[in-house]
């Protein structure tokens, strides 16, 4: 891959984990909305980046790759 690839790719990564954080975010508010507690906790947003290779190590590991 080309660095502009790699670049791309992280790009796209981070759109996907974007948008699995709204739709959680919009889950815990359906929810709350209800009076139900809510689906999502911080722990299951902080292990967003690492479900889609956003962490420090796995975005330099693609560039040294």
């Amino acid at each position: 891959m080309t660095d502009e690839q790699k670049a791309a790719y992280i790009m796209s990564q981070t759109v996907c984990a974007l948008a699995k954080i709204e739709s959680m975010k919009a889950a815990n508010w359906m929810r709350e909305m209800k009076g139900q507690t809510i689906a999502y906790g911080e722990d299951d947003f902080l292990a967003v980046p690492d479900k889609y290779s956003l962490h420090h190590n796995a975005v330099i590991g693609l560039f040294h790759s």
